[in-house]
């Protein structure tokens, strides 16, 4: 069955059936809108909830116990930010999620979804640039840029002592090296669930060299 294929994708979490139905909700739609604003691949959006969804689901393991704001920089078609705004409101009920993404086609998607699920998740039509500083407990992005612009990202948005999670495929050593020329910060790498040769890198005090 479908609904046991979506569990399966996130069964690491434990979410209540409600959860589930919630991120099936945001599948229909992401199917529905894809073609006029492609927001994924049309090669990855068959191996959706495994390639995406689960990827994303993933971050929400690190969420600090006393964290209560997360801001997702360059949000595009939701990943990681409205999957983690989804599993917040049953997982983290008093954390306030904040997507922001500059293109207002894919802004006005992030909003439709946010409401027709019901979760309160604030959407941010702004460059990241432009963003005022967030101020956030964790900072996230996802296939946006190298590694040394997202540090310049999340200087600017996190609170101190916030951390920043980064997923990175098999080159993130090199992003890493190449970082440390110009940021001083400190760094865990962490298994991805759903590539071999991927990591989270979690990533904290984060200050120019």
């Amino acid at each position: 069955m479908i609904e046991n294929k979506r569990k399966a994708a996130i069964d690491f979490l434990n979410v209540s059936r409600e959860t589930v139905e919630r991120l099936g909700a945001y599948d229909r739609l992401l199917r529905k809108w894809n073609p006029a604003i492609n927001l994924v691949s049309k090669a990855s959006i068959e191996d959706l909830w495994t390639r995406h969804i689960r990827d994303s689901a993933q971050l929400i393991e690190f969420l600090p116990a006393d964290a209560r704001l997360w801001a997702d920089l360059g949000s595009g078609g939701g990943f990681p930010g409205l999957v983690v705004g989804i599993l917040a409101a049953e997982i983290a009920p008093d954390l306030s999620v904040t997507l922001v993404e500059s293109d207002q086609r894919k802004a006005t998607f992030l909003s439709t979804v946010a409401r027709e699920v019901g979760v309160n998740i604030q959407v941010l039509s702004l460059r990241i640039e432009d963003t005022p500083p967030l101020v956030a407990d964790v900072v996230s992005a996802r296939a946006l840029a190298p590694l040394p612009i997202l540090l310049g990202h999340g200087q600017r948005h996190l609170a101190r002592g916030g951390v920043a999670l980064f997923p990175k495929g098999a080159g993130h050593q090199a992003e890493i090296d190449e970082s440390l020329e110009c940021w001083r910060f400190s760094v865990h790498k962490h298994p991805s669930r759903t590539d071999e040769d991927a990591v989270i890198l979690r990533i904290g005090d984060i200050a120019r060299v």
